[in-house]
């Protein structure tokens, strides 16, 4: 029987500059249906995997691949289109005075500060998204007057534009307040339930963020493949604390996770 052809497959990714190994070798499968995290610590190689995945970072080694298309044999700048991303650094370079119906109608040629015109069929389709988001009520406000929440979810619209089938969530909850963050993480909820949803990836090191939505996670440590799969097989004190390397306690309640810090008297290195 024919196996099912996977949304994003990376073999052997394996990253060096400099005599120094970014990523050590990593291989991991998408498979259709699924929604993941990428949880490690900081300097885990979490963003470089990212890089590598969106084409901003060659590989040394090893192959990546999105629907059946294989980065280096299909045209790079074609395959990132298929991807979206949502990170502090587009929301960083968004225009003050762009309204944030045209933010995501401009998701669609992925530009900045859009200067072209946009068309009346594009800002109906950026008005179905921003309802889709949950966000309509925005569509003639400023980005400068936009909460940080808001802001995120304008800029999943804008994402979501260019009809990607993976949609990155790069820290996503960076800089909200508590409240916000639970919002927020509410949203992402419904959102990966929703049939039209692409393939959902989360990058965070806070398992609170991990919401039951996601079926599988990814952990890096030093660059390398941890573990991988189930959340009931990779989000275990052990894992975690081999990640963080700390000690600590592990909650599951109502399919939210929780994690607290043991005494530093007991790393694990």
């Amino acid at each position: 029987m024919k196996t099912a052809q996977p949304i994003l497959s990376v073999e052997e990714l394996h990253i060096e500059r400099g005599g120094t190994v970014i990523l050590d070798r990593i291989s991991w499968r998408v498979e259709r249906g699924q929604h993941w995290v990428i949880l490690g610590a900081n300097g885990s190689g979490k963003t470089s995997l990212l890089s590598a995945l969106t084409g901003y970072l060659m590989p040394t080694a090893g192959e990546i691949s999105l629907l059946g298309e294989t980065y280096g044999e299909f045209d790079w700048r074609e395959l990132r289109k298929k991807i979206g991303i949502v990170s502090s650094s587009v929301r960083q370079m968004m225009a003050d005075e762009e309204p944030a119906l045209e933010s995501v109608a401009s998701g669609k040629y992925a530009m900045i500060d859009f200067w072209g015109q946009i068309t009346r069929a594009e800002k109906a389709e950026a008005r179905r998204l921003l309802q889709q988001v949950e966000c309509e009520y925005l569509a003639d406000r400023p980005w400068s007057v936009l909460s940080q929440g808001e802001r995120q979810r304008v800029l999943i619209g804008r994402a979501w534009m260019a009809k990607p089938r993976v949609l990155i969530l790069d820290e996503p909850c960076a800089g909200l307040d508590p409240a916000a963050r639970e919002h927020f993480l509410q949203f992402i909820q419904r959102l990966g339930h929703d049939k039209n949803a692409p393939t959902l990836i989360l990058v965070t090191h806070h398992v609170e963020e991990i919401m039951p939505v996601f079926s599988d996670v990814l952990v890096l440590k030093s660059g390398k493949v941890l573990a991988a799969g189930k959340k009931s097989v990779t989000l275990t004190p052990k894992i975690l604390a081999q990640t963080f390397c700390v000690k600590v306690k592990l909650q599951l309640q109502a399919g939210r996770y929780a994690m607290s810090v043991r005494s530093k008297r007991n790393v694990v290195v």
